[in-house]
């Protein structure tokens, strides 16, 4: 295995800026930023801004695919059940999962405690959304036990009102 980037060692601020030049640059001007780091009193070189700055691009362009794609994905099947915003949390805890373990990170600069925090709004989503939805499902059934009351009070066949229970529920017959 090589040796560590020396990109990974600068302090945290320092490469969210560099971070924001490649970005912004569209990952050029490696020389630029190699003086720019030298400036700040960095030695990098412009090959190692270049590997580091392949692997952000890489990461940036796989983002940018996934909300892509989860943007169709809602566009194309809308969803009042929260199926889809579940399966999103799931993709993204996936690609979350994913990313940690193909970055480079520094045991001694990684903060679990910081990864976990980050971690906590997702995990918490998702259980306010299965609350939602076991929330929907019992107004659902209890639409679907009242209709069925009141159309066989109303003299409807009770073949009719549990097919319109059925409509209620969406269970197909």
């Amino acid at each position: 295995m090589g040796d560590r980037s020396k990109v990974l060692d600068l302090p945290e601020v320092t490469r969210a800026e560099l971070d924001a030049r490649l970005i912004g640059g569209g990952f050029t001007g490696y020389v630029e930023l190699a003086e720019w780091l030298r400036g700040q009193g960095f030695e990098v070189s412009k090959s190692s801004l270049h590997r580091y700055g392949s692997k952000l691009d890489q990461r940036v362009a796989e983002l940018k695919r996934s909300t892509e794609q989860a943007r169709a994905l809602v566009a194309a099947a809308p969803d009042e059940s929260a199926d889809m915003s579940e399966a999103l949390m799931r993709l993204m805890q996936e690609k979350l999962f994913t990313l940690l373990m193909e970055m480079d990170v520094d045991p001694e600069q990684a903060s679990l405690g910081a990864i976990a925090k980050a971690m906590a709004p997702l995990a918490r989503a998702s259980i306010a959304l299965k609350q939602h939805a076991a929330s929907v499902a019992e107004k659902a059934r209890t639409a679907a036990d009242q209709a069925t009351r009141i159309a066989t009070a109303g003299g409807l066949s009770a073949e009719s009102a549990d097919e319109i229970r059925r409509a209620i529920l969406g269970i197909a017959a």
